[in-house]
């Protein structure tokens, strides 16, 4: 599904992908915008884990009824982490690209 942002009078569509995935032996669909799928997908790479195995792992440990909602939020941590992280480290950080 495509929805449009607006942003600085520009307009954009954000395509959401909806996803099946087995956790602890369940399948179920998440719908998620592909930038979040992209971005989860690196981190399990990261970490070792595959995609299934870290979505079952943000979904014990989730806090909110939501998965696409949890996942959103790890995704965002984490990146706010590694931003932190840099900025203790006196590390330049690239200006973020433009998503909107």
């Amino acid at each position: 599904m495509k929805s449009p942002v607006s942003r600085g009078g520009r307009s954009r569509e954000v395509s959401d992908s909806k996803r099946s995935i087995v956790i602890a032996g369940h399948k179920t669909s998440v719908s998620l915008e592909d930038e979040f799928w992209n971005s989860l997908k690196e981190i399990a790479g990261e970490r070792g884990m595959t995609l299934a195995e870290l979505v079952a792992a943000i979904d014990r440990n989730r806090q909110h009824a939501n998965l696409s909602s949890a996942i959103r939020l790890f995704v965002l941590g984490v990146y706010r982490d590694q931003h932190r992280q840099d900025r203790t480290r006196g590390t330049s950080v690239p200006e973020a690209r433009e998503t909107f």
